[in-house]
């Protein structure tokens, strides 16, 4: 039988009792990507498979107008609690990625992390995604890209049924690019992102975890050396090979103007 990714892997996954703060977060990369590329002042943003919101949070704190969407109502508490917590203006709306209840070209941008890759047929989210951004508005799309360790790891959880999302896949530069141009849109820049602290750590960390032993989540044994690799590590990251070797790649990608 053919595995998939569900709701109930996720309301399962948000209403663990674990502290927000204590799983790994994607380092705000979202914000930090969209800002080097895009004025964030007065965009009316929205978020597809949102979870907790936190990078809508952290756009709003930016100046963006956010909208945030999830099917999960684990999800959507966790993600109030932290608009709350923040004070910050955020419109949740529970609902279907694929089926998105909001007017055509509404949104200047419309981006998702982490979800796409858990959707065997990812056409019906991407065609709503797409006609939901405003002409010469953006679609950010940031998925695991697939040269990576953390693949491996991947496919071996899932074939053990021990994937904690049930099910996900992975794509390199070069498909997602000509995927979101199949979609009518262009794509126009690409980043890549490691995981700091590793895969290998976080592994470790989450399986002592089951035995009530808690490891720093970002660890810093030598900090000349950990200032030597963060350097190393943002240098790959911004070069050729960081969109082809890094565990995730985001694309941005731009709804042609009407005619």
């Amino acid at each position: 039988m053919a595995r998939s990714s569900e709701r109930s892997h996720w309301d399962k996954f948000w209403e663990r009792e674990r502290d927000l703060s204590e799983i790994y977060d994607n380092d705000d990369r979202i914000r930090v990507e969209v800002g080097k590329r895009l004025n964030l002042r007065n965009m009316i943003t929205l978020e597809v498979g949102a979870a907790t919101a936190r990078d809508s949070v952290a756009l709003a704190g930016d100046g963006a107008l956010p909208v945030a969407l999830d099917y999960s109502h684990a999800a959507m508490k966790l993600a109030r609690e932290a608009a709350l917590k923040e004070n910050r203006n955020l419109l949740l709306v529970c609902g279907d990625a694929n089926e998105l209840p909001f007017k055509s070209d509404t949104f200047d941008l419309v981006f998702h992390q982490g979800v796409m890759e858990h959707f065997r047929n990812t056409d019906p989210m991407t065609d709503e995604c797409v006609r939901v951004v405003k002409p010469g508005g953006n679609l950010l799309v940031d998925v695991p890209q697939t040269f990576h360790i953390y693949t491996v790891v991947k496919k071996v959880l899932i074939a053990l049924n021990a994937w904690f999302a049930g099910w996900e896949t992975q794509y390199t530069e070069k498909q997602l690019s000509c995927y979101l141009r199949e979609h009518g849109v262009e794509p126009w820049s690409a980043y890549g992102r490691y995981f700091s602290p590793s895969l290998g750590y976080r592994m470790v960390r989450e399986v002592l975890m089951k035995i009530r032993i808690v490891l720093p989540m970002r660890p810093v044994i030598i900090p000349p050396v950990h200032r030597l690799r963060t350097r190393i590590r943002t240098a790959v990251e911004q070069s050729w090979l960081g969109p082809k070797t890094a565990v995730i790649i985001g694309i941005f990608a731009r709804k042609p103007e009407k005619q």
